[in-house]
């Protein structure tokens, strides 16, 4: 079976388990079992097993030899497994009871289901973008991933244990969690202090895999570090969402819409930019729009921030002015924040290119100001000088030859 075909079986496999799950889930909604809310959560899953197995066959097609592929295809696979089994223990216990078989069993894999769906994600990030590890001295992290995993697994085996479902705990939700059928492990003693060891070694090694990526960038080729901050990329961003959840659980408590809103950008951000990532690095599609992309973030962080307060200052000030009309100053400070953001966000976006991606913003400027003596040029061999000149400055080429419509051409530049 070629690499193409396995790849294609994979992620065909993943999305059946997914829609499957979605039909009982749909189906215990319709029985009052599972709430709007928990059946959103399975939508996100159903949005990280299509990414994942779907960006993973792609890759796992082309480049067969690296692993990043594979490992997203079964990411998504036992994703969608692991919800299956939770929502096929809830239809066969309380939306249809009796009508599968062994649904408290295949209720209980759900959780060893998806402890694996985590470690991937690590070794993702650690033999990202080329499927192998950085040198042999990071041998030891799989080493602990695999020993975490393991002691992870057996935390669903032991004694007194309670199965309540997988990524939203539906069937805790729906009353009808039950116990453990696989009990091996004891709940206290020997094993207890043994989990404790495996939970401060997973804490070690996350760190140790999110530095990886910042080691891998010291020493690295321009292409290499490229790839490395799409990954980055995704981190910033989620770090971003968890200020932004802490801030407005912190602002305002009662404010439920605020904090889930950020709770869902904090949740979809690495569910989905995970697989984008991998992506566009491993495939080296548009590799080198991770700068532009980085400073419109900035540009647009700082431009929402600054509005925030602006908005929360003028609601104040109006609502000290006219405190019985909160429809005119919800109105206003509405109004005056939009007729800012452009202004605003043109002056950041200035600042912050100026700031962090200079050679861009040069490039840009000496573009520009030759654009610009274009529209007075008449002779060929001025503006072909000036063009030369202008691209040498610009982009810095090894070589550079311009070619007239004439068929000759004129080597303006060597050696840059």
């Amino acid at each position: 079976m070629s690499s193409g075909i396995r790849a294609q079986v994979l992620a065909g496999a993943a999305a059946t388990a997914q829609v499957a799950a979605l039909v009982l889930a749909g189906l215990s909604v319709q029985a009052g079992h599972v709430s709007a809310g928990r059946f959103g959560i399975c939508l996100i899953v159903t949005v990280a097993v299509a990414l994942y197995a779907g960006v993973g066959r792609v890759i796992a097609s082309r480049l067969p030899g690296n692993a990043i592929g594979w490992l997203l295809c079964l990411t998504g696979l036992l994703s969608a497994l692991a919800l299956l089994a939770e929502q096929y223990a809830l239809f066969g216990i309380a939306t249809a009871p009796g009508r599968v078989p062994a649904a408290r069993i295949i209720g209980w894999l759900s959780g060893p289901l998806s402890v694996p769906v985590v470690a991937m994600m690590g070794l993702i990030v650690l033999l990202f973008p080329d499927g192998r590890l950085p040198s042999r001295r990071w041998r030891p992290l799989v080493w602990a991933i695999a020993l975490i995993t393991a002691g992870l697994i057996t935390t669903n085996m032991q004694v007194g244990g309670t199965v309540a479902g997988t990524f939203d705990g539906a069937l805790a939700a729906a009353g009808v969690g039950y116990p453990t059928p696989v009990a091996i492990f004891p709940e206290h003693g020997w094993f207890g202090g043994l989990l404790t060891v495996v939970l401060v070694i997973a804490f070690a090694t996350g760190l140790l895999v999110v530095a990886s990526v910042f080691v891998r960038r010291r020493g690295a080729s321009f292409e290499r570090r490229k790839q490395l901050e799409w990954l980055g990329y995704v981190g910033l961003l989620t770090a971003l969402w968890v200020a932004g959840l802490e801030i407005v659980t912190s602002a305002a408590p009662a404010s439920t819409w605020a904090g889930e809103l950020m709770w869902l950008l904090m949740i979809l951000t690495p569910v989905a930019g995970i697989p984008l990532a991998c992506a566009v690095a491993v495939l080296k599609y548009r590799l080198y729009d991770i700068d532009r992309l980085i400073s419109r973030t900035v540009s647009y962080a700082v431009v929402t921030g600054l509005l925030v307060g602006v908005y929360a200052g003028l609601v104040l000030l109006a609502s000290a002015v006219l405190p019985r009309h909160d429809a005119i100053t919800v109105a206003v400070a509405t109004l005056a924040v939009a007729a800012l953001f452009n202004p605003a966000r043109r002056r950041v976006q200035h600042v912050v290119d100026r700031r962090f991606n200079r050679s861009r913003y040069d490039a840009e400027l000496m573009i520009t100001a030759f654009a610009t003596r274009l529209q007075d040029a008449t002779d060929l061999d001025t503006v072909r000088a000036d063009l030369a000149a202008t691209v040498d400055q610009a982009l810095e080429p090894e070589h550079l030859s311009l070619w007239s419509d004439r068929g000759d051409s004129w080597p303006a530049s060597s050696g840059g």
